[in-house]
């Protein structure tokens, strides 16, 4: 990361294989309009973790979402940056080169050929992911299929050796069946299969052992940094566990209100956080030598309705830091308070 004259983020002197700047999802409703994303900025960078992380409703998906091209309507980018570096084509003389997504129309033939090959995404819940008619076989052959230069049959023998790869017994047989007849863990790992199928530069995990046991959970994730370890891709982890960005994460962006507040390595987050609300995050989290009977302690407040957003920092009104007259009143920008940590907090300026 880095700073520009003005105070702004900007993109790091190292090669960046995704770099967001101001980007902006809303959502226009007849009550208003809802800034799901509303500033965000962020890099990641060639084979690194980046985990997002924040509570329910702060615009993690729909930032995922947005560097896909797939908001749900009314939602629509209306401003920023999603600099993507796409890899050359096998064979030619095309060098990689940097591409503006944000600029694609969602179904061009440009972005259709990003998304899925180039860019995968695991989704939160892969029961409703799936189509629950057609076989995991089937749906795994057509990604295949629609990014290489396969037939059927060579596209099935791809299928089954990725779901052999991610770990699934029997995968002659398993090819065959319907999401409905396997365990959450199954379901997920072919899921993940099929985000791998084409060889992403980057994977995004959208809360991807939300819906799973804590054994599963841990094979998962394991099972993650093992395939980006063989293959070389980004991760980026959208999560509101701190546990699972502890344990996965490289660097990590906390997001408030559809803003990125802070942005940091993983271990300066967790010893050294500076925005309020990171070290309002955990505080909150249970821990092992508590004493019996020892109560957590919440985040005062709750989060402000979309069509009620506060003036100035979003987090103002529950936060224990807040000055009247400055927080209500302007928004702060995300500034560089070290050398790879930045905050987005009038304590800082």
């Amino acid at each position: 990361m880095a700073v520009d004259s003005k105070g702004a983020l900007t993109a790091a002197p190292r090669e960046t294989l995704l770099s967001v700047r101001n980007l902006k999802t809303y959502f226009p409703q007849d009550e208003g309009t809802v800034k799901a994303v509303d500033g965000v900025s962020f890099d990641l960078y060639p084979g690194g973790t980046l985990g997002i992380v924040g509570e329910s409703g702060c615009g993690k998906s729909v930032t995922a979402r947005s560097i896909l091209g797939i908001v749900d309507r009314p939602g629509r980018i209306v401003e920023g940056e999603i600099h993507f570096r796409r890899r050359a084509i096998d064979g030619g003389a095309e060098a990689d080169r940097m591409v503006d997504l944000a600029t694609l129309a969602p179904n061009g033939p440009e972005m259709r050929a990003v998304r899925g090959a180039e860019i995968a995404l695991i989704f939160q819940e892969p029961r409703s992911s799936f189509s629950p008619v057609h076989t995991i076989g089937n749906q795994i052959d057509e990604v295949i299929m629609l990014h290489q230069q396969l037939d059927r049959r060579q596209a099935r023998e791809k299928t089954i050796e990725m779901l052999r790869r991610v770990g699934v017994s029997s995968p002659e047989e398993r090819v065959n069946q319907l999401s409905n007849q396997l365990s959450g863990g199954l379901r997920q790992r072919a899921m993940i299969a099929m985000a791998l199928s084409c060889n992403p530069s980057l994977l995004i995990a959208d809360e991807p052992t939300t819906a799973l046991d804590v054994t599963t959970q841990t094979q998962i994730l394991a099972l993650m940094r093992q395939l980006q370890q063989e293959d070389g891709m980004a991760i980026m982890l959208i999560t509101h566990d701190l546990g699972v960005i502890a344990e996965m994460a490289r660097d990590v962006a906390v997001m408030y209100l559809g803003r990125v507040v802070e942005q940091a390595p993983v271990d300066e987050i967790f010893h050294a956080p500076r925005h309020p609300y990171t070290q309002a995050l955990l505080r909150s989290i249970p821990r092992i030598r508590s004493g019996p009977r020892e109560r957590l302690t919440p985040i005062a407040g709750s989060v402000p309705h979309p069509y009620d957003r506060p003036s100035g920092c979003p987090f103002h009104p529950r936060c224990p830091e807040f000055m009247p007259g400055t927080c209500d009143r302007q928004a702060p920008s995300l500034r560089l308070v070290g050398d790879q940590h930045a905050v987005s907090c009038f304590l800082y300026e």
